[in-house]
């Protein structure tokens, strides 16, 4: 008999949400860096097994807010977690709950939905530590069950799956057996190529950044993408460009391999720096991007 389920993935900024939806998939679906508010929209991996459909909503960390786009950010998490039949709270080991801890264990005593605390980066975390977190937890609620883990290692994933497992219920599939995200290549193609400047560009620069997919054109063995890349400011144009064009070259030439490796076929990347100034800054500025609430 099918058992599927919705399990929304919660935390705050740079706890590996993304790193442990990744993890459960195999696949590289939620992108990651080691800088916060990486993801900006909430993104469902599709994980099945057997009769079994598990429907994972990675999301946006929560923050406290500083422009529109944050807004946007904190209340797609919000409305995720509505969506889940169950909810797995990411939180680091080595740290007793804070504020945004304690926002999602009032829902899931408000809500009655049935939460899972997931103790990350335990690798790095000492032994005594984890104790005194886990005690810390367990005076605030009653998980339905707790996991330690390092999603980065794949340590004791499995154990967390076996916890979900329990979670599901009866019914039909929301999605296609070889179904890995709802996410449509375009967007994947446009996160991935966001990845790479985060992780070779410092700073505030890639927090003002955003990528347009303008063209996606499937031809036989080849995928060729034109990407535009938005940055608020013209010295930060200069930076993602860098001198005689090498910087914009390294991401092109680093989102390109995942791309290849993503889709299996050869790909032709063309990517172009624009400045629009301020765009996170308001509705209207972050809708142009397809942040909405639709």
């Amino acid at each position: 008999m099918k058992r599927t389920g919705f399990i929304t993935i919660v935390g705050r900024p740079n706890v590996g949400k993304s790193t442990l939806l990744n993890s459960i998939l195999g696949a590289q679906i939620a992108i990651v860096s080691n800088k916060p508010q990486t993801t900006r929209n909430r993104i469902a991996g599709i994980e099945t097994r057997g009769e079994d459909q598990f429907v994972f909503l990675d999301t946006p960390g929560i923050f406290q807010p500083k422009n529109s786009l944050g807004d946007f950010m904190v209340k797609t998490a919000n409305s995720a977690m509505q969506e889940g039949d169950a909810v797995i709270l990411v939180a680091d080991a080595s740290y007793a709950p804070g504020d945004v801890e304690q926002k999602v264990v009032e829902y899931l005593k408000k809500s009655g939905v049935p939460g899972i605390l997931v103790l990350n980066k335990i690798d790095l975390c000492r032994r005594e530590q984890l104790a005194e977190t886990i005690s810390a937890y367990a005076a605030l609620h009653d998980f339905f069950a707790v996991v330690p883990i390092s999603a980065k290692k794949g340590r004791y994933v499995e154990d967390l799956m076996s916890e979900c497992a329990k979670l599901l219920r009866e019914g039909e599939w929301y999605y296609d057996e070889d179904a890995l995200t709802d996410q449509p290549q375009r967007q994947i193609a446009a996160e991935i190529i966001r990845e790479k400047i985060l992780r070779t560009l410092d700073k505030e620069i890639p927090h003002g950044v955003a990528v347009m997919i303008e063209e996606y054109r499937v031809e036989e063995g080849l995928v060729s993408i034109r990407a535009e890349i938005f940055c608020e400011k013209n010295s930060h144009k200069g930076i993602l460009v860098g001198k005689g064009g090498e910087t914009l070259k390294r991401i092109g030439s680093y989102a390109r391999e995942d791309l290849e490796r993503l889709l299996e076929c050869r790909v032709y990347l063309n990517l172009w720096v624009k400045v629009k100034e301020n765009w996170r800054d308001s509705a209207r500025g972050i809708g142009n991007f397809g942040f909405t609430e639709d």
